[in-house]
């Protein structure tokens, strides 16, 4: 079996599997609840990553240039290897966004901004999860509930920061930072469409309004030449009846 082979065959299961990360780890961090009550979730949550581990060999395996493989993955490596930074393991439900291609426009830009707003959300939800599980049970913190780690979130993302909620361990804070890194890319791809968009629009009413001016001196130039032909007409005209009393004078004497 080749590895696109076995990334076609595997990317439905491990969708599931991230699916059903997300609301194991989802419910397990909103509700917080103790070790005792928490058996159940923490098997699942393992489950899940036992199957991210076994996509990562396989892959290894089947790559043609397995060095060359593993150094282009190694932020695989470091999520699979540190369990504390599991909400990265949700960054495997970006493979929800191509489901929405059939949605978005055909266009590049399209694509572009469809993914940047999947990512945006995905990213967003992502890093709530992960601040609250550190920050909830912290001494010191003011992030304590889902609401406040999702609204810290966005104005991370956003690059807004207002300050009045702030992670105070070091995982919060590695994934504000994070979030920022992530925003300042999203802001720029946002841009860049919207900027392309303009462009294009400008560039269409540009030719538009040249192929209207183009249309105009087309027609201008129909009419002038009409003119002209009507014009020479009347002159041939006028030249026949001043040349017809000369060839009578011409005529007369012959007579």
């Amino acid at each position: 079996m080749t590895q696109s082979a076995w990334r076609r065959y595997a990317e439905w299961p491990l969708l599931v599997a991230s699916v059903v990360f997300l609301v194991a780890y989802s419910i397990e961090v909103i509700e917080n609840f103790p070790d005792s009550r928490s058996a159940v979730f923490d098997w699942v949550i393992w489950t899940t990553w036992i199957l991210f581990i076994i996509d990562f060999i396989a892959n290894l395996v089947l790559a043609e240039r397995r060095m060359r493989w593993l150094l282009q993955n190694l932020h695989e490596v470091v999520i699979l290897a540190l369990p504390v930074l599991r909400p990265l393991r949700l960054l495997r439900l970006f493979a929800l966004l191509r489901l929405m291609r059939s949605f978005a426009a055909n266009a590049l830009r399209g694509r572009v901004v469809t993914y940047a707003i999947g990512g945006a959300i995905l990213l967003t939800y992502a890093g709530a999860l992960g601040t609250l599980d550190a920050e909830q049970d912290a001494p010191g913190s003011n992030i304590r509930n889902i609401g406040d780690s999702l609204w810290w979130a966005v104005a991370t993302l956003t690059t807004v920061g207002y300050g009045d909620y702030y992670p105070v361990t070091l995982v919060g804070r590695c994934v504000a930072v994070g979030l920022m890194i992530g925003g300042i890319a999203l802001l720029g791809i946002v841009t860049a469409a919207i900027a392309s968009w303009l462009v294009e629009q400008m560039g269409t009413r540009a030719d538009d309004l040249e192929t209207e001016a183009e249309l105009a001196t087309k027609a201008e130039l129909t009419r002038v030449s009409e003119h002209l032909d009507r014009l020479m007409v009347l002159v041939e005209k006028q030249n026949a009846i001043l040349a017809m009393p000369e060839r009578q004078a011409h005529a007369t004497p012959g007579t």
